[in-house]
């Protein structure tokens, strides 16, 4: 008699166990697969498991500006804007070339890359690397370059004796700069009187 209800209970017990496996498989998305299509693993109907997202990678592109307005950077570099066509950005990038170079009276005028820049060689030298220009222009010139008025994009202020370029909302000129002159960003705008507005066409 004793053996017989160890038997029972023995019996009772393997039923419980047998109970428990069936519940976890029927909650068990993967297990469910597993014991429809065997211990092959999911068949080729079934949908594949789901996996974890892959973390994000950090940032690796430079900053941009916001639409429309260029970011001055802490170097003293200029980030485009992100809707900025190709032409500017390459305006922008050739800027940024020869931020730190020094005034040199008609630098930029006999060849491009120079070891400094005045006002007109260093407006000359951006909108040549935008294809805007094949030579450089002195400041008297650029008051005929290009479209009157102010452009969407880049604008350029003349007059006989100096020249500057708004680009993207900074100001690309050779004066007004603190630590010294020479082509520099700014982010305020200098006065305009006595000067002609220009604009390269469909910019």
């Amino acid at each position: 008699m004793p053996i017989a209800r160890g038997a029972a209970l023995y019996a009772a017990l393997i039923a419980g166990l047998a109970l428990f496996a069936i519940a976890v498989i029927a909650a068990t998305p993967g297990a469910r697969a597993w014991a429809k299509d065997g211990p092959g693993g999911i068949s080729s109907t079934s949908p594949e498991p789901a996996t974890e997202p892959e973390p994000a990678s950090p940032e690796t592109t430079a900053p941009s500006g916001t639409a429309g307005t260029a970011l001055l950077l802490g170097t003293g570099r200029a980030a485009a804007p992100v809707d900025a066509p190709a032409a500017v950005k390459k305006a922008i990038a050739a800027a940024n070339k020869i931020h730190t170079k020094p005034y040199i009276w008609g630098g930029g005028h006999g060849r491009w890359w120079d070891r400094g820049y005045d006002c007109s060689g260093a407006v000359s030298f951006v909108l040549h690397a935008g294809g805007f220009l094949t030579s450089p222009l002195t400041s008297g010139s650029m008051e005929a370059w290009g479209r009157p008025g102010r452009g969407r994009w880049i604008t350029v202020y003349a007059n006989a004796g100096h020249a500057f370029a708004v680009i993207a909302g900074l100001r690309w000129d050779t004066s007004g700069d603190t630590s010294g002159t020479g082509p520099r960003w700014h982010p305020e705008m200098a006065s305009t009187r006595g000067f002609v507005a220009r604009h390269p066409a469909g910019y």
